[in-house]
Parts: C-alpha cells; structure tokens; sequence
C-alpha cells in the first residue's frame, strides 16, 4: 500500500524502495520526508540535489513553509527561471489542540516541505474541507449570529448554552457548533488556550454507552484542567424518548454543553424536558446570494477549495455559479458537492483535449450535468408532509386551482400514495364544499375508486381532475359548522343526558304502548304540515345546521 502511494507521487521504484526500507515500512509520511531530506552519495556535502523531475507532482499532495532556511543543506535552490514558479500560493498547517492554523505563503518550494496526509486535502469532499472556521465565516444566519444576537453574545462571555439546531440539510448546523467552540477560544484572547473541547456523536451510529463514555471524559477533563466539553448530537431526533432521557442529568448539573442538529420538527421529535433545557434556534434555508458566496469562496481559496483538489486553477462560469445558486435549494453542501463533481467533468475534459489540466473551465453544461435532476424536498412521515397536504387544503379553499394542482404535484413526484391524497379530497368534499354541491362527493369518491384501480402514474390526471373541480365548486361550510355546534352540546350537557321524548320512540309491544311509547306521533307523510318537536324539551328551537345559508361566511 505504501509502496503505491508513493509510486503514485512519482517517485521511481527503486528509491521508493529503499525509502521504506530505511524508515521501518510502515508510514508514507516518513518515507517521502526521507526521499526529501535524501541526498545522493555521489553528490557533494556543498551542494543541494537536484530536484526530482517529479517535483510539480507532489505540489498536490504537500503544504510547504515560506521562508528559506540557509543554514539546511536540504534546502533545493530557487527555480532559475522566476516564470516557472507555479501558480498557485501553498499554506502552513500549524496543529494546535487538533484545529488547523492556516497561514497564506509565498512560495511552494522555499523549504523542506512541512508533510500533509494527501487524503485531507485530496479525498475529503468540498464541502467538508470549506466549512467555517469561526462565527465570523457562517453565511447567511445573520439572525442567529448578528452582532446583538444570543448566541454571539454567548460566545463573547465565553459562557455557551445548551440549544438545538433545527433546520433544512445544508443550512450550516454542524458548521455553526464547530465555528461556536472555535470562536469561543478566539474570544479569550490567549491565542492556543481553549476553554471548551468538542466532541461530535451521531445518534445514527451511536447509542446511549457512546453518550456516558462521552460525560465521563468531559467530567475528567473539567475536573483535571478546568475545560468544558460541548458535546454535539447529529440527527439527534433519532434518539428515541428513553434515549434523549439520557442527557437530562449531565445537561443539569452542567457536565457538558449540549449541542443538537436535527432537520425534524423539535416540537413532534424531541421530549418536552429535553427542549425545556435547551433553547430551539431555527436555521432558514440559504439564499442563492449566500450560496454564490460559499461557491466563490472554494472557487478561490488555493489550499482547501477546487485548487486544492486539482493542483491547478479552476475557472468557472457566471452562468454555471448562476445554475447551483438556483438550483440547490438552499443547500450548501448540495452546491458545493455540484461544483466539485463540475469541475471534475471539466477536468477530465480538459484532460482528454490537451492532454494537461492546466485551463480547466466549469461551464453551464458541466454544472447540469452534475445536478442531472433536481431533488424534491419531501418527508411522507414528516412535516413537510403536512405541511404540503396543508398548502393543497388551503388552495382549494381559496378557489385557487392553478396552485391546487402545483401542490398536488409536488405531493406526487415526492412519492406521496395516491390513496392518502383521494382520501383527504373526500374530506375536503364534505367539509368545505357540502351543501352547496352535493356532487362533489361523488367526484371525490369516484377519484378515490378510480385511483385504487389505476394506480400511478396513470392516476395523476383523475387526481388533477378532481382538484380542479373541487378547488373551482362554490363553498359551504353549514354542514361543518352544524355538526360542530352539536358535538359541543352534546359534550358541555354534563348530568343532562335526556332520554328520546316519548312520541319518537317505537313501541313494538303492548307493554311499551301502555307507557305511552310513540303516543301523540304524526305521520308527516300524512300530514305534510302538521307541526311537531324532535329535540328534547331542553333544547326545544336550538338550530345547528344554517341551511338555507343566512350568513355570508358560509358561502
């Protein structure tokens, strides 16, 4: 494995064989620092060797230092011709406390190369390398993280609350807690000292040992050196109720800092006691403006964005930006993993026409390309469901049929079954239309049978159908009304359950008869207008049902 890492660097076979061998075998680290540092023995103690002409190479793989050391004999000498010096600026990764200090630098070939694991720069995606490093970097939370809000005055006190993220994918959950803690160390003023460690869990792929591991080492480190640990919980609504009971005891006696990242409703997902402990901030969706400035910035950033991926500039389009921004929903990470898989396909197009990566160019073509087709935001089991079955109710209300349909749509091509949508129809049928078209729950019924026969896709249309006519049909809610009003009085007549008055009741037998069942009832097919009660004397003249319509509210 070592062996063709290094290969792939462009060392030749030999020298990388003899790398490993002099440094034990077991790091491609070490081997490439002794290649490096290595001078041939035929070579004189005053000179320098001669740089590998697989130099240009390792440029993606390694980070170099700025300033010249004379005193090393490693140091390779400047390149004789100044235009050849490459064309991107490298950096210097300082660790400290296992967050990474980036210095911009001159030059790449200044010094004995400060070693970087290719895989952080190389492998990780785009969107992963350009997270902010502190609050100042977050895009587009401006009410979460103004000058004057909660949260930045929490970080100026060093004094972090407990919260819960709540927001789409892409909105900058996890980027915003990590940014917190390293801006809460910047804030002290005492440069590499940290008052708070962080920790992340995922409730996808850990349990509630990972959590007390997690609590027993934040109490060890507050104990030992007076370090907080702020503890961040991923996807945190998939802790079921016993499990997020877990936290309550360490979030109370301040073991920890608790941070929660959740896409789902707090209120539908997350235990009372949980919330009553933590303060809900909601992230909204970014803005294309916001997302053209993330795209921008891994366009131009020369160690961590598109650059660092290809070894060479990348150049992209106003149009292509224009495309993600408008197309991503919101979604950083979305526009971000758009871009890179762009400038891939632009890369290797490059490739295959002049045989060199050196003018790279993202175009429109590239970035529709990357996006193929857009992703339906649409949760069957969650919010958006209601949310969306809410807009469609709504519109049909109004008398909307164009946006009726919209929503249908949407419903449909997230995957929404058929059934679920003709069941609320046949509601809706009755609730809103009533009265004043009775055929309407025919059509509803109809559309009901007719997409359990069909199924979809073949079913849309008669779903349109029905929408169409039920959004268009005239209005009444009497009969919605009416069976509210009875429901609560019958529900407020505590102790005053009457019985059916005596001339309603049958009387099937002699007994019945002789205790005046059925006495004094008229037949109204006899009698068309002879006049008779039907309530119980308690609620002798009450109206529920408003019918013909005498108030306009009911149309």
């Amino acid at each position: 494995m070592e062996m063709e890492q290094l290969l792939s660097m462009g060392f030749p076979n030999e020298l990388a064989a003899q790398a490993l061998a002099a440094t034990g075998g077991k790091s491609t680290l070490k081997a490439t620092e002794w290649i490096l540092s290595h001078k041939s023995p035929s070579s004189s103690n005053s000179n320098p060797p001669t740089p590998s002409p697989n130099q240009p190479k390792l440029d993606r793989f390694f980070i170099f230092q700025s300033k010249p050391n004379p005193a090393s004999p490693s140091s390779p000498p400047p390149p004789a011709n100044p235009t050849q010096q490459p064309q991107l600026s490298q950096a210097v990764v300082h660790e400290k406390d296992g967050e990474e200090n980036v210095e911009q630098c001159a030059s790449p070939v200044a010094k004995r190369p400060r070693l970087v694991p290719p895989a952080r720069s190389l492998h990780n995606p785009l969107s992963e390398r350009m997270r902010p490093r502190t609050v100042d970097d977050v895009v587009g939370q401006d009410h979460l993280l103004g000058q004057n809000s909660v949260l930045r005055s929490a970080i100026n006190c060093n004094r972090l609350p407990s919260i819960v993220l709540w927001g789409p994918p892409g909105t900058g959950k996890t980027s915003i807690a990590k940014a917190i803690v390293n801006s809460t160390q910047d804030a002290t003023g005492l440069g590499s000292l940290r008052l708070y460690r962080f920790v992340l869990l995922s409730a996808v792929t850990c349990g509630v040992k990972d959590v007390r591991d997690s609590v027993d080492e934040a109490r060890k480190m507050k104990a030992k050196n007076g370090k907080r640990t702020v503890l961040f919980v991923d996807e945190v609504h998939r802790f079921n109720k016993s499990q997020q009971d877990t936290f309550l005891p360490f979030i109370e006696d301040g073991s920890i800092v608790f941070m929660g990242a959740t896409t789902e409703n707090p209120s539908f997902h997350l235990i009372t006691p949980l919330l009553s402990r933590c303060r809900v901030l909601t992230l909204n969706p970014l803005k294309p403006q916001h997302v053209r400035t993330i795209l921008e910035r891994a366009i131009h950033d020369v160690v961590n964005g598109l650059a660092g991926s290809f070894g060479t500039e990348i150049q992209v389009t106003d149009d292509a930006i224009e495309f993600l921004c408008s197309n991503c929903d919101g979604d950083a990470r979305v526009a971000l993993n758009a871009l890179e898989l762009s400038a891939t396909t632009a890369s290797a197009r490059a490739n295959s026409e002049t045989n060199c990566n050196s003018n790279i160019v993202v175009a429109l073509d590239d970035a529709k390309e990357a996006f193929q087709c857009k992703h339906l935001a649409y949760d069957k089991a969650g919010e958006e469901h209601y949310n969306l079955i809410s807009a469609l109710h709504k519109s049909m209300r109004g008398g909307d049929a164009d946006a009726s349909i919209y929503w249908l749509v949407r419903m449909l091509e997230g995957g929404e079954q058929p059934l679920y949508i003709a069941r609320r129809l046949i509601r809706f049928a009755s609730e809103d239309v009533g009265l004043a078209d009775p055929s309407a729950l025919n059509q509803a019924v109809a559309c009901y049978q007719a997409c359990h026969f069909l199924g979809m896709p073949e079913c849309n249309v008669i779903l349109a159908q029905c929408v169409a006519y039920l959004a268009l049909a005239p209005k009444s809610i009497a009969v919605y009304r009416a069976i509210e009003a009875a429901q609560k009085v019958v529900r407020e007549s505590v102790g005053q359950n009457e019985g059916v008055p005596l001339h309603l009741r049958n009387a099937p037998t002699r007994l019945m008869k002789e205790l005046g069942y059925a006495k004094g009832y008229i037949y109204t097919p006899d009698n068309p207008s002879a006049m008779q009660s039907y309530l119980p004397p308690s609620l002798e003249g009450y109206k529920f049902l408003d019918w013909p319509p005498g108030n306009a509210n009911d149309e």
